[in-house]
């Protein structure tokens, strides 16, 4: 299959999934939210921040696994595969049971000298740590699946486990309503079930179906690979620990300031982003495969193609559902949840607004990780992300309110992101001179002008569903109009005519087929 209908093929997979997952989601989380209430919800949200906070290793050694199987891929060496896959199912074991231990050593002393909580809560939070620390364990030595799903591009099986999921935990959110013990505890351990049972199919799935995930140490065992392997993790786990210690510390300082119902509000902010986002970051789940093993097979003007491709579009993607949701935030959120936690609305615009200025560099980030020298960018951009903790415990010390906090956010987003740009160009050979007129004129120009658009139905309409309606079609309309004018290169637009002109072809063709049956 050709690397473009490939990438087709998955995003479309993804996108399937995301479309039945987004609604069910969103759905479950209000069930939840209903049944616990925002006290018991903040509560389980700052619990599973904790341990979120602490499996940095695990989302570093993801990215550090994938990036070596799709670039030996590029290769096209299967026996390097092999060494790669049970060189990362040890590092994973011994990560594992590291991570136990660390768990269970920094429990008491979160309990004792950190965290904010009911006293009467508290066995209920001890329960729910010891949950998350299980599911944390399975989820990080099923990792190496998770690459190889990936870095094969098996996008439909992933797709499918998405679904499964989403449906999962549904229906805890539907049995949470029939339990008449602790509703905490038990949606804490039917949360840690559904992990465990999906992780354990994804390794049995693997084994039968990619020779290479085939589970023999001793007869792959490579040192150096293992030592490398290990090196490149390790300064994953820098940059990824930045990103995970800014977003579940800002949870914990704002606990420390405001309580739990704050971190109910933030909780929901998260799961708002993150349902956004799975527009953007479904297109990047595609794409990344494609721009690792392009510099694995040595093509780096394709490499730096895809990475500013990749770039421009989930930015396009996100600003595409979140423009007209920040609008009509408030409105959206009381469907959704009925009873909405204060500061929820503020919050949920604010760290939309961080992960779009994200958006704008998120193929460059890529573009680096494929390259592998990333010792000296980790470094930088992790110590530039970590300044959000200081600066929010200032800020909230001042005596400013939690928004304070977010919007210093999206400056250091903003910096974050033009170091990004400097280090690229270093790495890979980037010109900072295209990136800007290829990508950030071409991709925020388009955006703010269809905000500008969207924003008319708000002054002229009564809140309701007809003005979201409206606000929504304007929008689209709006952005579709202005990416095709100003966003896309005549390159970009010529591809997509091709592709969708292919993609209508084929559809006329089937349905005549199943016409003449």
């Amino acid at each position: 299959m050709q690397a473009a209908n490939r990438v087709i093929l998955n995003t479309g997979a993804l996108y399937g999934r995301m479309l039945l997952t987004v609604f069910i989601s969103l759905y479950a989380t209000r069930l939840i939210l209903n049944q616990l209430g925002a006290a018991d919800y903040g509560l389980f949200n700052l619990i599973g921040g904790v341990i979120t906070m602490l499996s940095f290793l695990n989302i570093a050694m993801t990215i550090s696994t994938q990036r070596y199987m799709s670039f030996h891929i590029g290769t096209k060496d299967s026996h390097k595969l092999k060494m790669v896959f049970n060189a990362s199912v040890l590092l994973h074991l011994i990560l594992g049971i590291t991570m136990v231990v660390l768990f269970e050593a920094a429990g008491s002393y979160l309990f004792d000298h950190v965290l904010n909580y009911p006293a009467e809560r508290t066995m209920a939070a001890k329960l729910i740590y010891q949950f998350m620390i299980v599911s944390a364990f399975f989820t990080i030595i099923s990792v190496p699946c998770d690459a190889t799903l990936i870095a094969q591009e098996n996008m439909v099986m992933v797709a499918i486990l998405g679904v499964v999921e989403s449906l999962g935990k549904l229906l805890i959110a539907i049995a949470l309503q029939y339990t008449g013990h602790d509703k905490l505890i038990v949606y804490g351990a039917m949360m840690a079930s559904l992990t465990i049972l999906l992780l354990l199919f994804k390794q049995l799935y693997c084994a039968v179906k990619y020779p290479e995930s085939r589970i023999s140490i001793k007869r792959y065992f490579d040192r150096h690979l293992l030592t490398e392997m290990f090196a490149y993790a390790g300064w994953n786990m820098f940059g990824a620990g930045s990103v995970v210690a800014r977003n579940q510390g800002l949870a914990l300082v704002l606990n420390v300031f405001f309580g739990a119902i704050v971190n109910a509000a933030y909780g929901i902010a998260n799961q708002v982003n993150a349902q956004l986002s799975y527009f953007s970051v479904t297109l990047l789940r595609a794409l990344n495969p494609q721009i690792i093993k392009s510099e694995g097979s040595g093509d780096r003007p394709r490499m730096l193609r895809l990475a500013m491709i990749a770039s421009k579009f989930s930015f396009y993607l996100l600003s595409f559902f979140a423009v007209p949701m920040m609008m009509e935030m408030p409105f959206v959120l009381q469907c959704w949840l009925k009873q909405v936690p204060e500061y929820t609305v503020m919050m949920c615009r604010l760290i939309v607004i961080a992960t779009l200025v994200n958006q704008l560099s998120a193929g460059i980030q890529v573009a680096v990780q494929s390259v592998g020298k990333i010792r000296k960018y980790q470094v930088a951009v992790s110590t530039i992300v970590l300044l959000n903790l200081p600066v929010a415990w200032l800020l909230l010390s001042a005596g400013y309110p939690p928004s304070a906090v977010l919007i210093s956010t999206i400056g250091i987003e903003v910096v974050s992101g033009t170091y990004r740009m400097m280090a690229a160009q270093k790495l890979t050979g980037l010109s900072p001179r295209i990136y800007t007129k290829q990508v950030l004129l071409r991709a925020v120009v388009p955006v703010l002008l269809s905000a500008a658009i969207a924003g008319i139905p708000q002054w002229c309409l009564p809140q309701g569903f007809i003005r979201l309606g409206v606000t929504m079609i304007v929008g689209a309309l709006a952005m579709g109009i202005w990416i095709r004018l100003i966003g896309l290169t005549p390159e970009e637009t010529t591809k997509l005519e091709q592709l969708f002109s292919r993609a209508f072809s084929k559809l006329q063709a089937r349905l005549i087929v199943l016409k003449a049956n």
